[in-house]
């Protein structure tokens, strides 16, 4: 011990004052205590001096370093345990990089064993002192011995490493994060329909869950979406899933593909361009194109976490509302006719359209007009807005065919930039110069308190109330013929009306319609007196006009129940006049159900008569929204013994002529030569006239002595017919099912109304 003890002292006297070099020495001193180590240090410290001494002992700290890394991993676990404090200096996690300057280079991180072998005074010292010994003779460094892995081996490896755990420690110092994508467009796509081409959309999903739907392109296999959205992210290793599907009516959409974002490869509010190529898992091999989008991760803090939740809460709340069906307006669309469309079957160089309606989660259909390029529809719609939904209406128009449906055209109607509380008619032109198609569109009932057809804010500004009757003033008659008039209708609130839910309530809203021009309030829930304090306005085009104000529930599916109805002629009305007027059924004829249904009502009228007068003599403007009689057993066999009756009467008469002309009754039959006679010696041309000025004296005697027996067919078609033509009722059933359904429809339908038209038209001739 005492000569170990002189060796130490030797040693360090013979170093330079190195702070750091006092270190390592002090920790080589303790490591060369063993006796193993005493013949390898006892001669080179008396044969050397002081430099060569440093060189000598580098080489010796890096032989028992590789000793003791070789050893550590050779001993046991019960060796480990007798000697803690040394398994502690082997067995440092490197992943930690808690290694210290005074442990060896086999315990130390590979950033502090590259910092101890070029960076310390040490290394650099030890480096020039092997090179001079080396040149005068001195054995040369030892060589590493083979197979085994030194600091300088590892850093390759390490620095990937060393940058994924960079990286997701940046990721982990966030709590929440926002990725904007922009997805540009999609190339070389698979063809998934039979005329080679396809529909795509994409669907991007996190955790299960659908964060974005992109639109569709029609028949593109190379489609440019170019659309951008922004979702926030709470982890970012879970991975974004993007998959691409080919639209398809009615049938389950096709899968073209899929691929996966992993966002822990992004660098942290940095724009990366991506080009994925799409994957089927079924089939690995097969080529299915690539979506190109750019992608950028945003950082957010504790804050933004913060304010997301609260606007999570507010979606959750608006869905729940969704769920409950609260609109906030409803949009009436009036389907008219289509102009100059596409012509799809190369054969007839006509098409079959019909016309399909999208906005948000709703979708209706309109119904197929054979073999037309100029086709007439009149159908109406009523779809749905939302506070926080899409404003973009889709309509496409379809060639109906055997196999599979013809895309003729389509069409986006914006509706934010649409008056509110108005009727609109205009046509829009399909891309692509597929033609037109002509529409009214009413978007009413909303709910929003700021509204101008809010009662509870209206205020009555006496200089409009002046601009209004100047405008219709008699001197002012020729400036605008067709503006017969201006009508202001108030609508306040309803009682005792019927209950159509189980739990003893309703759900009623009102419809206002003058000629083609509907208006609709908002709906009051579970209520049998509602109000609703709306005012709306109309343009009068037709003095003779009838104001129809209707009643609805409304369900959850969007169905609507008839509650009851009332009918007012502009000439009857009383400008000013506020009074409550019974509810009636369809029909018009009594009291609609409930409990003396009732509505408050306030109209004015503001008319010229000269213009009315003018209007009057030209025909009468057609109702696009006539609803269509549906085929009903009853209404067909009233028609049919309608019908039946007609030909029975003139049977009859042509039997009393071929009576007269075969003097079955001698008496009969000179009577009728008599007139005959008479007729042919004293007619004369204004004799016709007098003829049908008698039918009208008839016609007025009857009505004053007894109840009018004229039944008109309007009145005997059964208006109380409910609207159960939903084509996708059923959406599991065949199309040609579908079509066969609805061609006997159609037939049955034709000879119902037609057998009316014609019973109608012979009971007058008969009366």
């Amino acid at each position: 011990h005492a000569s170990e003890s002189t060796l130490e002292t030797c040693e360090i006297s013979d170093i330079p004052t190195s702070p750091l070099g006092s270190k390592h020495l002090s920790k080589s001193a303790s490591e060369l205590s063993s006796p193993r180590e005493m013949p390898e240090v006892r001669p080179r410290s008396a044969a050397s001096p002081g430099v060569s001494h440093l060189s000598v002992y580098q080489k010796t700290h890096s032989f028992f370093s590789q000793l003791k890394s070789r050893w550590a991993r050779s001993k046991s676990k019960e060796r480990r345990h007798k000697s803690p404090g040394r398994q502690d200096s082997i067995g440092t996690d490197y992943a930690a990089d808690l290694s210290s300057d005074h442990s060896s280079p086999s315990t130390q991180s590979p950033r502090h064993r590259l910092h101890t072998y070029t960076d310390s005074p040490l290394s650099r010292v030890c480096g020039g002192e092997t090179s001079q010994s080396s040149a005068s003779g001195s054995p040369k460094p030892r060589a590493p011995t083979p197979g085994a892995v030194t600091g300088l081996d590892l850093l390759p490896l390490t620095s990937t490493d060393e940058a994924s755990r960079r990286r997701e420690t940046a990721l982990r110092q966030h709590s929440f994060f926002q990725l904007r994508v922009h997805l540009r467009k999609g190339q070389g796509l698979v063809a998934m329909d039979k005329n080679g081409t396809s529909d795509p959309y994409v669907k991007f999903k996190c955790g299960g869950k659908l964060i974005y739907k992109s639109k569709t392109v029609y028949r593109d296999l190379n489609p440019v979406w170019d659309e951008s959205f922004t979702t926030p992210i709470e982890d970012p290793f879970v991975p974004i899933q993007i998959k691409v599907f080919d639209y398809d009516w009615g049938l389950q959409d096709d899968f073209m593909g899929a691929a996966t974002l992993d966002l822990s490869t992004l660098d942290l509010g940095k724009t990366t361009d991506l080009t994925l190529p799409l994957q089927d898992p079924s089939n690995a091999s097969a080529e299915l194109g690539e979506i190109v989008f750019t992608v950028t991760l945003y950082p957010k803090s504790q804050e933004d976490k913060e304010q997301y939740f609260q606007k999570n809460a507010r979606i959750s709340d608006v869905n729940k509302r969704l769920k409950s069906q609260i609109w906030s307006s409803v949009v009436t669309i009036v389907l008219v006719e289509g102009k100059n469309l596409l012509a799809c079957d190369p054969e007839t160089r006509t098409s079959d359209p019909y016309v399909k309606f999208r906005l948000g989660n709703e979708k209706y259909k309109s119904k197929v007009v054979w073999r037309s390029l100029n086709p007439k529809w009149l159908e109406q719609f009523d779809l749905h807005l939302y506070d926080d939904g899409d404003q973009q209406l889709e309509v496409t128009v379809w060639d109906r065919d055997r196999t599979r449906d013809d895309f003729i055209g389509r069409c986006l109607i914006d509706l934010s930039s649409f008056e509110r509380e108005k009727t609109h008619n205009f046509s829009e032109e399909l891309e692509d110069g597929a033609g037109s198609l002509s529409f009214l569109l009413t978007i009413s009932g909303t709910t929003a308190s700021e509204t101008i057809s809010d009662l509870t804010l209206y205020e009555e500004n006496p200089r409009e109330r002046e601009a209004v009757l100047a405008r219709y003033a008699w001197q002012r008659t020729f400036h605008n013929i067709k503006d017969i008039g201006h009508l202001t209708v108030k609508v306040f609130k309803a009682s005792g009306l019927a209950s159509a839910d189980l739990g003893g309530k309703s759900d009623p809203f009102c419809v206002v319609e003058l000629g083609n021009a509907r208006l609709q309030t908002q709906t009051e829930y579970k209520t049998l007196t509602p109000t609703w304090q709306k005012i709306f306005t109309f343009n009068i085009k037709d003095i003779n006009n009838v104001l129809e104000i209707t009643v609805f529930d409304e369900d959850r599916d969007h169905k609507v129940e008839f509650l009851g109805k009332v009918a007012i002629p502009l000439l009857r009305v009383k400008s000013g006049e506020k009074r409550w007027y019974s509810l009636k059924d369809k029909k018009l004829r009594s009291r609609a159900k409930g409990s003396c249904p009732q509505i408050l009502l306030e109209m004015t009228v503001v008319w010229n008569p000269i213009r009315a007068c003018i209007r009057t003599l030209n025909p009468k403007e057609v109702k696009l929204m006539e609803p269509e009689v549906k085929f009903k057993r009853q209404v067909f066999m009233k028609n049919v013994m309608r019908f039946k009756s007609i030909i029975i009467h003139f049977y009859e008469i042509g039997k009393v002529f071929q009576g007269c002309f075969e003097w079955e009754s001698t008496l009969q039959s000179l009577i009728g030569l008599l007139f005959w006679l008479v007729l042919c010696y004293y007619f004369e041309v204004w004799m016709i006239p007098a003829v049908g000025l008698l039918i009208f004296v008839k016609q007025y005697i009857l009505k004053t002595i007894a109840a009018p027996v004229n039944v008109s067919w309007d009145e005997a078609t059964d208006s109380d017919i409910e609207d159960d033509d939903e084509d996708d009722k059923d959406k599991e059933e065949k199309k040609s099912l579908k079509e066969k359904l609805q061609a006997i429809q159609e037939v049955t339908q034709t000879v119902q109304n037609t057998i009316g038209r014609l019973a109608s038209l012979g009971e007058g001739v008969k009366k």
